[in-house]
């Protein structure tokens, strides 16, 4: 890419937005900054900079609903996270919405700018024990499930749930929460309410003491 690199700076706190461009300096043009989402994705539709710097946790719904609203309408645009938290959720969770690297707040002025540059060319850049969770979250996701042993005794209402529903199926009779469940399987919450609702519907269950039940009698805990 020729000339300045045109960045966007999205974050919540004004120190950390001028400790980022003092850090930057004349490398780059900072074309806007914003400190929540309505105003992040008003000025960046206005800027339509090569590189948005966006916080993942924003008042107003967070960054990935900034990258996920303007995402579409700014394909040149680039977008990488820089954030304090290391959570896997939040870097799988921006990753899975189109940022093209996340990297965290304990990063160096030299190191930020050529982790800028180097989106702008098109790279991924990811601060180095990030990087694990993104190949874990997508190998897992490209692997097939593992198959459950075939069992003349099995309740014959499992061969209509799909692979997914059998994981969320198998987590949630061994208790665990819907949250624990989202970040386990890198889906949203709202997506596992939706595969429990299949489960319980296709096996014909009421609740989850059911199909606890069920999952301990079909020996599938």
């Amino acid at each position: 890419m020729s000339g300045r690199t045109r960045v966007y700076l999205v974050d919540d706190h004004a120190m950390v937005r001028a400790g980022v461009r003092a850090e930057l300096g004349d490398h780059v043009e900072v074309v806007g900054e914003a400190a929540d989402t309505d105003a992040a994705v008003a000025g960046i539709r206005a800027s339509a900079p090569d590189v948005v710097l966006l916080d993942v946790h924003l008042p107003g719904g967070g960054g990935r609903v900034v990258l996920e609203t303007v995402r579409a309408e700014l394909p040149d645009t680039r977008w990488l996270a820089l954030s304090v938290s290391d959570a896997a959720e939040d870097v799988i969770a921006v990753i899975r919405a189109g940022a093209r690297g996340y990297v965290t707040k304990s990063i160096s002025g030299p190191e930020l700018l050529d982790a800028v540059r180097r989106v702008a060319d098109g790279d991924a850049v990811f601060s180095p024990r990030l990087a694990g969770f993104v190949l874990d979250a997508f190998s897992a996701a490209a692997a097939p499930a593992p198959p459950v042993p075939a069992d003349p005794e099995t309740d014959p209402g499992l061969d209509l749930l799909s692979a997914r529903e059998r994981e969320v199926m198998q987590l949630l009779a061994r208790g665990y929460t819907y949250r624990e469940i989202g970040q386990r399987l890198f889906i949203s919450i709202k997506t596992v309410e939706s595969h429990a609702s299949n489960v319980l519907r296709k096996l014909q269950l009421s609740n989850r003491n059911e199909l606890t039940r069920w999952a301990a009698t079909n020996r599938l805990l």
